[in-house]
């Protein structure tokens, strides 16, 4: 193995390099400033019970969701829409201003977030029970003006 320095994205990486089969495999590491006990992370962490309801909506949650891993499921957005961003501009030749998408107000939908985890659960025809009343929506916040990409 063997260990070196790469420039990526703006900043260097510690990496390893390794034979792979017929080829060689690159990997990053980290340095030692950045490898932390993980043991810091949970120490505000009680040792109170969860209550009984919230256990049971999160297992039906994890239950409902649990299905085998399938990497095709997951995609690279970005690379994706820089292909479609090139293949687009290949057909015309031109130049392609970014689309701007319209600013989405922020702050509109307030949602009894509990209310709606319940309601996720639920199978098909079942009516939702929740003994909270939902949420009061909250004024809006303006949003930022979008910026324009060079």
């Amino acid at each position: 193995m063997a260990l070196g320095q790469l420039a990526m994205r703006g900043r260097e990486y510690m990496v390893s390099l390794k034979p792979c089969g017929r080829g060689i495999l690159l990997e990053t590491m980290r340095y030692a400033d950045e490898v932390t006990k993980a043991q810091g992370y949970f120490r505000d962490i009680g040792d109170a019970k969860p209550e009984a309801e919230l256990l049971e909506l999160a297992e039906a949650l994890i239950d409902r969701k649990t299905a085998k891993f399938d990497p095709a499921r997951f995609h690279d957005r970005y690379v994706d829409a820089l292909k479609d961003l090139i293949a687009r501009k290949s057909k015309t030749g031109k130049k392609i201003e970014a689309e701007e998408e319209a600013p989405q107000p922020r702050g509109a939908n307030v949602i009894d977030l509990m209310a709606a985890l319940k309601k996720s659960i639920e199978k098909p025809g079942a009516k939702a029970t929740s003994k909270k009343a939902p949420a009061k929506n909250a004024p809006a916040k303006k949003a930022a003006p979008a910026r324009k990409r060079a």
